[in-house]
């Protein structure tokens, strides 16, 4: 019984290492397709070190995924330090795919040679793959490791790091291309990371509800009859000491307002707390 369990465990571990390595080669595959379709023959570039790799490329001619591997290789190595060697795996093969991808699709000519078009769907479709990458456990931007590296040593967030580099790459985008494809790199830069936060969290987000209410049965009756499952935690106040039951619910954006609708009807004094989940695991919750 116990060596079938084994196996079992060994099986599901090697299916998971499977659907995480085919999500991060489509990734890499979608990703390649926004660059080299849409923003690379434009001259738009993206943050991080593909858009140092793009710059480079441009004033050397020398290939786009020559510069991703090597600009990159430091960064493998701090984010193997750092991180662990899975991560380093999944990023070298993000890194790899991307580099021969878009050897892949260089010759083919770009899509649209309108600027605004190029940002917008290029920003898309390179948002999306880059998504599925982040979202499997890769990564294609080693400033990020950089940044993580900093936050410790430093009073600056890894969020103020990385758009620091990004601020600076793209205005040096500036000074290779012209401003104006500065301007237009700065609006695929928003794109894409608006298209990573729908990869990451969903289009249909989720939203934790706590509350706070000596009239706990009641509204958790209600939210009940809706259909979300309700978890009473126990909590005591910090001032009075006086013990409460706190409401945990997990709702979708939709239900949203009539949740908040329930819990003021059945009491008005009711301390309500609004949290976005990104990701939810067990549990009977369905969208």
């Amino acid at each position: 019984m116990a060596d079938q369990l084994t196996g079992k465990r060994g099986l599901g571990q090697w299916q998971a290492y499977f659907r995480k390595y085919v999500l991060i080669f489509l990734g890499s595959v979608i990703a390649a397709a926004g660059l080299e379709l849409f923003l690379v023959p434009n001259h738009i570039i993206d943050g991080g070190v593909v858009g140092i790799a793009i710059m480079l490329s441009a004033v050397t001619g020398y290939p786009f995924g020559l510069f991703l591997i090597v600009v990159n290789l430091p960064f493998l190595y701090l984010g193997y330090r750092l991180v662990g060697w899975r991560f380093t795996v999944a990023t070298a093969f993000a890194i790899g795919g991307l580099a021969f991808w878009t050897a892949y699709f260089g010759p083919i000519q770009a899509v649209t040679d309108d600027l605004f078009l190029a940002a917008i769907f290029g920003g898309i479709i390179d948002g999306i793959g880059v998504g599925m990458i982040i979202r499997s456990g890769g990564s294609l931007d080693g400033t990020e490791i950089v940044a993580i590296i900093l936050d410790k040593r430093s009073s600056f967030s890894v969020g103020e790091v990385v758009m620091f580099f990004n601020l600076f790459i793209l205005g040096s985008a500036g000074f290779v291309f012209g401003w104006d494809r500065a301007m237009y790199s700065l609006v695929a830069y928003f794109v894409i990371a608006k298209m990573i936060d729908v990869v990451l969290k969903g289009l249909d987000e989720s939203y934790a509800v706590m509350t706070v209410t000596t009239r706990h049965d009641e509204v958790a009756a209600a939210l009940t009859e809706m259909g979300r499952g309700v978890t009473l935690l126990h909590g005591e106040g910090g001032y009075t000491g006086e013990q409460r039951k706190i409401l945990y619910c997990v709702v979708t954006r939709l239900e949203l307002d009539k949740v908040k609708n329930i819990v003021q009807t059945v009491d008005e004094q009711a301390f309500v707390t609004i949290n976005p989940v990104h990701d939810i695991i067990g549990g009977r919750f369905n969208r």
